[in-house]
């Protein structure tokens, strides 16, 4: 699936899950949690691909996430890379392909999902606002890359992360005290989480059952049958489900929206 699908499952499962807390548990959100929320789990939903790196010294090649940030995102992906092609050949049986590259591997798993959503958890509650800024920042330029792809292409790495950097400054400023933000962890692990089922309904799959074998081999890829499988960059990706995702974030955005709207027209009747 390609990056611009990812992120905007991301934003919508976030948005739907929201509405849903809102409406049947009670759990109202600022709308600035709600934004926040948003645009983590669509940059959680990119995330995974950080495992295709490209030509870092010429800002080539590469995931569209990979690009980020320019050399230096392609720099961590070629670090993510590496690293996923290190514990693949380390744990592959015999019955496993040999490979040349980490892409669709260790981040395209269930435990590297938990581990990121665990990881930004303790970042936040261990140092606060502190690391907060920083979680927001890289999370806020994979949203942009991924929501306005042709844009970002457009503008660049440069201007993607200056406006990155002033988002992530000025929800800092809106952040209440020196405290731990568990959802943010949560968003990215969900953003991740919704990355792996867009994969999964590609005819490539991942490997989420790892590391758990799988008739004799540990990376045995995982998706549904080829017959009803997307095409990655067809119609039904780049049409159909986008249109349904788009659907679902604008409903979602109004029922959350809506009720206050309301609250308030009634204040002043």
């Amino acid at each position: 699936m390609m990056g611009p699908s990812h992120a905007l499952s991301g934003a919508a499962v976030w948005l739907a899950g929201s509405w849903a807390l809102d409406h049947f548990a009670g759990y109202h959100q600022s709308p600035l949690a709600v934004a926040v929320g948003t645009a983590v789990c669509a940059g959680g939903a990119l995330f995974p691909d950080l495992d295709l790196s490209g030509k870092v010294t010429r800002n080539q090649g590469g995931a569209t996430v990979a690009k980020t940030f320019g050399v230096f995102s392609l720099f961590v992906a070629e670090v993510i890379e590496k690293l996923s092609l290190v514990v693949y050949t380390a744990t592959r049986t015999r019955r496993d392909p040999h490979r040349n590259n980490g892409h669709r591997t260790l981040a395209h798993t269930l435990p590297f999902t938990l581990l990121v959503g665990w990881g930004t958890t303790a970042l936040s509650t261990a140092y606060g606002k502190r690391a907060v800024i920083g979680i927001l920042f890289f999370m806020f330029g994979l949203a942009l890359r991924g929501l306005f792809d042709d844009w970002a292409k457009r503008v660049g790495w440069v201007t993607i992360t200056l406006l990155s950097l002033a988002a992530a400054v000025f929800t800092w400023t809106m952040l209440p005290g020196n405290r731990g933000y568990p959802l943010l962890g949560l968003a990215v692990g969900v953003g991740c989480f919704v990355h792996l089922i867009g994969d999964m309904v590609t005819s490539a799959g991942v490997p989420i059952m790892w590391p758990i074998p799988v008739r004799g081999r540990m990376w045995r890829m995982v998706g549904i049958p080829n017959h009803l499988a997307l095409r990655t960059g067809g119609t039904g990706e780049v049409v159909v489900l986008r249109t349904v995702l788009t659907i679902v974030s604008v409903l979602a955005a109004l029922g959350l929206v809506a009720p206050s709207v309301l609250h308030g027209m009634d204040l002043d009747g």
